[in-house]
């Protein structure tokens, strides 16, 4: 005889379901009152006890960046453009340089890392200040009103 053959020399009791009506009365066997004659969890739920420690914060937090932003240094505008190009948000898209962030073009913020040694013509972008010295220093231009603020990423 092995252990999966092994069989109890009794049958299995039925666990009695309570709370179903019936011919037990108005009660279902659960005796009056309180909180094990009531539907539901008989525990404190676990999950519960994790959210209470965790910290509160104010504000409603479901409110989502308008400002979404593509961040591009000078040394990637070097490697991918040729002199006298003009860099705008949709031309960076074409050459994947940047994703569309949703379904839409995000906004993008040119920043001062690396050497620049063409000509380019930046259009639509926000340009740091020590981008916008480099390009200018190249000989490049900056056209956009969006581009002269100093809206940080």
């Amino acid at each position: 005889m092995q252990i999966h053959e092994l069989k109890p020399i009794y049958n299995a009791k039925k666990r009695k379901r309570v709370g179903r009506g019936g011919k037990k009365g108005t009660y279902s066997g659960r005796g009056l009152k309180g909180q094990k004659s009531r539907a539901g969890r008989k525990m404190m739920p676990m999950v519960r006890e994790i959210i209470k420690r965790y910290p509160k914060l104010k504000g409603y937090k479901a409110r989502k960046s308008e400002n979404i932003f593509a961040v591009l240094n000078l040394e990637i505008l070097e490697k991918r453009f040729d002199k006298s190009d003009i860099v705008n948000p949709k031309l960076l898209l074409e050459k994947r340089l940047i994703r569309r962030i949703k379904g839409r073009t995000p906004y993008v913020k040119i920043l001062g890392t690396g050497e620049l040694k063409k000509n380019l013509i930046i259009e639509g972008c926000f340009v740091s200040r020590v981008a916008r010295e480099k390009i200018e220093k190249a000989g490049g231009k900056i056209n956009d009103n969006k581009a002269s603020s100093q809206k940080s990423a």
